[in-house]
């Protein structure tokens, strides 16, 4: 196996706040490699944005404290760098799609300047490209998204544009630059059924065509289904299994995973499922052992004294539960 594009190793991330210290983030563990397409999934409020922000190196700090932890960007600890290098990083290498286009483009500038910006700034615009090679190189990429009419679109502001235009305009800036790794964190939440739709299928065939790496953040496993080679299941601040995509859906182990599939409703019918009983864990005062233990049906007196190591299932296939270590 090559050496990975991306690899984050025991993630830690706290927050300082009025009543005490949140622990979110408890040893998060990923790898990505170069041209993977990795998918995450998990309840609102599982530590998710986090982790992506904190690849990023945009969360607030503070309130937020990385006691631990390293993530590995071609080797290099992301989270060790200077601000000079790690703005390079975000110009020419990774970039990151939010949730909400309307917050990610500036209202009071046209649609077209900041394309423009974004150009001016990245390495695959020359110092030396005058005005009208810049407007050339932002049709083009308002062409390569499928905007109808980007003539127009690069004059208008983003309040003149639909949902679903405003996220394919982010996603024209992003790919830019992007030659290494795109994060797509719930592109297509704000947006209704059909422009979703729209909107995966781009992101598939432009990471495809550029050969890039995507982690996909989601709520919705259908999405990720779709996308995906390799999903990672995300409870509570904590990685609980890893597989890849189809053995995942044909094979969940842990509880957790079963009870989100479990809650997806099906085309075929058979009534709405019940979901998963409780709610995440408050983390001012997280279980000291498995984080899921409050709704898990199967747990076990050391799944309150112990954090659950990844157990290998086979090459493509880890999880991390005490119930599943016994059977193996």
């Amino acid at each position: 196996m090559s050496k990975p594009l991306l690899e984050i190793k025991d993630l830690h991330v706290s927050f300082k706040v009025f009543g005490g210290i949140l622990k979110v983030l408890n040893g998060v563990n990923m790898i990505i490699h170069r041209g993977e397409k990795i998918g995450i999934v998990g309840e609102m409020g599982c530590g998710k944005t986090t982790t992506m922000k904190s690849i990023m190196k945009i969360l607030p700090v503070p309130p937020a404290v990385i006691p631990q932890g390293e993530i590995l960007y071609n080797g290099e600890d992301i989270l060790k760098i200077k601000a000079s290098e790690i703005q390079k990083i975000r110009r020419e290498n990774i970039s990151m799609i939010f949730e909400d286009p309307t917050a990610a483009l500036n209202p009071v500038f046209p649609i077209g300047t900041q394309i423009m910006d974004v150009l001016r700034f990245s390495r695959q615009s020359g110092e030396k490209e005058n005005k009208k090679m810049l407007h050339s190189r932002a049709m083009q990429v308002l062409k390569e998204v499928s905007l109808p009419d980007p003539a127009r679109v690069f004059q208008n502001y983003p309040v003149q544009l639909s949902g679903g235009m405003r996220q394919r305009v982010c996603i024209a800036m992003d790919l830019i630059s992007t030659n290494d790794l795109l994060i797509a964190d719930e592109p297509g939440t704000s947006l209704d059924v059909t422009i979703k739709d729209q909107i995966f299928r781009l992101l598939k065939e432009l990471v495809i065509k550029r050969n890039s790496s995507i982690i996909l953040v989601s709520q919705s496993l259908g999405e990720v289904r779709g996308m995906t080679d390799r999903v990672y299941v995300m409870y509570a601040g904590s990685m609980v299994e890893v597989a890849k995509t189809n053995e995942l859906f044909s094979n969940p182990l842990h509880p957790y995973t079963k009870g989100l599939l479990a809650a997806t409703p099906r085309l075929t019918g058979g009534g709405i499922g019940e979901g998963i009983k409780g709610h995440i864990p408050d983390y001012l005062n997280p279980p000291k052992g498995c984080r899921f233990i409050d709704r898990c049906e199967f747990s076990k007196p050391i799944c309150e004294k112990e954090k659950p190591p990844f157990i290998q299932i086979n090459e493509n296939h880890s999880v991390a539960c005490f119930l599943i270590k016994e059977k193996v």
